[in-house]
This record gives C-alpha cells, structure tokens and sequence, in this order.
C-alpha cells in the first residue's frame, strides 16, 4: 500500500516544513513495526519548493491471516486460498489506516511542538493513493471527499486489464486530492474514508471504534451530507453503535449550530455523579474469575503458585473464606515486592497468621506444598519453557495434588483483538509460548487424564464470537483419591 502527501513553499515558508508537522526528518527513511507488517516513511523530493513525503505499508498476508476474522475475503469459511490470494497487501484499507495512526500519530493530532502555529494553517497539500478500493465507484469518492474543502478530488477508475479495455474496469480508482487544508484535517479524513470507501475492515469493530469515528471525524463529520453511510461502514453496519454515533454527531450538530458546548445541551446527563462505565482491567476480571471458581470448590487452604507480586493474594485475603494462603514463587525480589504490597510487617498477628511467601521452583517436588485445598497458576505455565511443563505438571499434579487446581493463560487467537500488538509477537517478552483454546484443552485434557482430575473451561474477558476470551481457565478437579486420604478415611 502507498501514499504520499506533497506540498508546496517558499523561502519564507519552506516545504521542508512538512517534515516537522509529520514529526519525520525528510534526510532520513525510517521504518515501523504496525500489527501487520512494516510501515517505511520516505521522502522521494525535499527542498524549499516542493517536499513529499511517502508511506509504504508492507503487509505480511500470513500475519494478516493470523491475526484477522479467521475468513476469507468474501467472508466464506472455506475461502483458504483466498485469504492468501487476495488485494489486502495492495490496496489502501482500515490497513493503512491503522498504520497512518501509528506512524503519524502526532500528526493526526495536530500538535507540533517545534512549530506550533505551522500546524494550525492551511497547506497546499496533494495527497495520492495509487489503489483505492471504492465500493461505489469514483462518483462515491467525489460524494465524500467534495464537501471537506479540497478544490480537487480526482478519481480515475483503474481498468481490469489495460490490454482489453473490453473487460471494463475494477473496483479501485486511483485518488489525488488537491486543496488547502491543515494537514492535521486532511490525515483524519483519510484515516475514517480509507476504510468506509472499501466498506470492510480487518479488525473487529469494538464500542470504542465509536470515540475513534467522533475524535477523527471532529470538526467535519457532523455536517457531513453522507454522514450515514459514513458512519455505517465504519462501524462495519453494526447498527448498534451507529445509532449510537448518529445520537452523539446530532448532539454535535446541534451545539455547533447555537456556538454552544456539547455538554451545555445534553442535559440528560447529571453532571455532578460520573455515570461513565469504565472497562475492568483484564487482571483484575481474572482475579474476579479465580476468586469466583474458588469459593466454587470450597476451598479454603490455597496454594498462589508463581504469586509474583502478590496482587492474587491480595484479593484472597480480602476474603475470611480463605484460612490459609501460601504465595510461592521463584523469584526473591517478587517476594520481597509482595511482602511490601501487603504490608506484612504491619499487619496484625491473626491476618498475618493466614498468609506465608515462601520461595521455591514450581518444576521440583515440595513438600511443603501438599494437603492444600487448591492451587493457582494463574498466567504462569506460558513462563516455563515446553519441555519443563511436564515437571510443573508432576509437581502439581502427581506430588503436591490439591483437590481443585486452577490454570489459567493467555489464549493467542485474542490477540488479533489487541490493534496494537505486532504480527508474531506474544503478549510479554517472557512468554515462551501462548495457545489457542483448542491447544490449551488438549494439553489440559492429558493432564487430567493422566493424574486423576475432571476439568472444565472458563471464559475469563469479553468472550469474542470469532476468537474466543482474552483468557482462558482450566479448573481442574480431583476424581481419584490419594492413597493416604483413603487410609484415612477407611481408617
């Protein structure tokens, strides 16, 4: 994929200017790393005249796979070979989009702070994309793009195939824009249209995409003639939020119209209580889901193993259900960081009775760790090199062997889901691996089968339709006794 912004100066106002308000000096060529492959920003001319500056996009289409819907362009299931042979690392795209929103964040935002009033005037911009999907055609590009003050909107539809004009022309049209805008302006309007004239996008469209569509649509997306169409498609038709945006650019609309302030007019809203709902960090929903299948199983002697900073031992603390709370883990500096969360050295004798840190490998037998009612690995296995999980396993499972064992772990499939996460990579430097769900059961299956546990599956996080939860938890229930528990019980 490939833009490039151009503009025009003179000795008083040089072009080269453009470099400061991209935050990208024109002497060099850098290179981004974006969710589906490398960003390269270039400058192809740089002087007092003229400067214009380019952004190439190379997509990845494995990584695209990966970490897209899970289907093929069209939408069908069993389009394999489409989701490799298909127009994603051509043609400008929500791809591009998200690439410019990293690569030109600054920029988007208007803030400049080498030359702050430079920002704030118009330039004599050209901006081209030599292959723009148009669901609509070049008459639906000039519908969009005509009333945001550009004296020019060229779009040429591309011919199927030069050589037999007889076939028609393609879907694509090649864009030039000419006009003077803030070159902030110009970025948010390509940012919210690249997606909407290719009417797809290549993440799933969350409730935030609503704040994105308003901040990037501020200041001309209100008055929009075609501001239906343009909200639908880039909220992918979910008509929910289109409603939802549609109620928000009329409040908009209509402070703009009385030189009023948004908030002034929607009196619906008690300005004195904060009736936001604010996302519940993914921590702490696991803590939530731990402490929830704990209190299921009864347990109140539990074993936090791989405790960390101690924030799970925290929680249980917090509960008088839980007697007796053990954090173990390898790393002596997270001990002592734990010891310092809960104040240990503070803390009254009877809730310091309940809880014991204690250092100790989680791939070795311990005694210490046996007859407890449950054990925790939350986001731990994921640490631990493959070949060491059978010792942890033997360690749990066949030595320590409390009644319930959680485990719970990142599920990889999410990971489309996070926008800013690079292509490949997993979710924190140390983790060695991350499973899909199906890779998580079936290591989980094997563990129950060979130590004697039932399990189950627990979604932890938003339970994505296509990928599945963020989380996954495994709560593991002992089916077959120890021969000591047996004694004791005949006995």
């Amino acid at each position: 994929m490939f833009l490039t912004i151009s503009t025009t100066g003179t000795p008083e106002r040089p072009a080269t200017d453009l470099g400061f308000l991209l935050h990208k000096h024109p002497e060099k060529a850098q290179t981004f790393s974006t969710s589906h492959g490398t960003a390269h920003v270039f400058y192809p001319e740089a002087s007092v005249e003229r400067c214009t500056a380019a952004l190439l996009l190379e997509v990845d289409p494995v990584a695209l796979v990966r970490r897209g819907k899970g289907k093929g362009r069209g939408g069908a299931p069993d389009a394999a070979l489409a989701q490799y042979v298909n127009d994603r690392p051509y043609a400008a795209s929500s791809l591009l989009s998200v690439a410019m929103s990293t690569v030109f964040k600054s920029a988007l935002s208007g803030a400049c702070r080498a030359m702050p009033e430079r920002a704030e005037e118009t330039l004599p911009l050209r901006i081209e994309v030599p292959a723009l999907p148009a669901r609509g055609g070049a008459e639906l590009v000039r519908k969009l793009f005509g009333p945001l003050g550009w004296s020019r909107v060229g779009a040429v539809a591309v011919p199927l195939d030069e050589q037999f004009p007889e076939w028609g022309d393609s879907r694509y049209v090649r864009l030039v824009l000419e006009g003077e805008l803030r070159l902030a302006d110009a970025l948010r309007q390509l940012y919210v249209l690249l997606p909407v004239l290719d009417d797809a996008k290549h993440y799933w469209v969350s409730p935030d995409e609503v704040d994105k569509l308003l901040r990037a649509g501020e200041g001309w997306l209100a008055d929009h003639p075609e501001q239906k169409l343009i909200t639908s498609r880039y909220l992918a038709r979910r008509w929910g939020l289109t409603r939802q945006a549609m109620e928000r650019l009329e409040l908009v609309r209509l402070a703009e119209s009385d030189d009023l302030d948004v908030e002034s007019i929607d009196n619906a809203v008690d300005e004195t209580a904060d009736t936001e709902e604010r996302p519940v960090p993914l921590a702490e929903q696991r803590r939530t889901a731990i402490l929830a299948a704990l209190s299921g199983a009864g347990a109140s002697r539990v074993l936090d193993l791989g405790c960390g900073q101690g924030q799970l031992v925290q929680a249980l603390l917090k509960d008088v259900r839980f007697t007796e709370i053990v954090g173990v883990d390898v790393s002596m500096r997270a001990l002592t960081i734990a010891s310092r969360r809960l104040k240990l050295d503070r803390m009254g004798e009877r809730q310091a009775a309940r809880v014991t840190l204690q250092q100790g490998s989680l791939t070795y037998t311990d005694k210490r760790l046996k007859g407890y009612d449950a054990a925790v690995l939350s986001e731990v296995i994921e640490h631990l090199d493959l070949p060491r999980l059978p010792a942890l396993e033997y360690a749990v499972f066949g030595s320590a062997r409390p009644r319930t064992v959680l485990v719970t772990t990142p599920n990889v499939e999410y990971n489309v889901r996070w926008e800013t996460l690079p292509a490949g990579h997993v979710r924190h430097g140390d983790h060695r691996f991350e499973w899909t769900r199906a890779e998580f059961r079936d290591w989980a299956g094997e563990v129950a089968r060979r130590h004697g546990y039932a399990v189950e599956y627990v979604a932890v996080g938003p339970d994505d339709p296509e990928v599945g939860p963020p989380t996954q938890m495994a709560v593991f229930t002992m089916t077959v006794a120890d021969e000591t528990e047996k004694g004791a019980k005949a006995a």
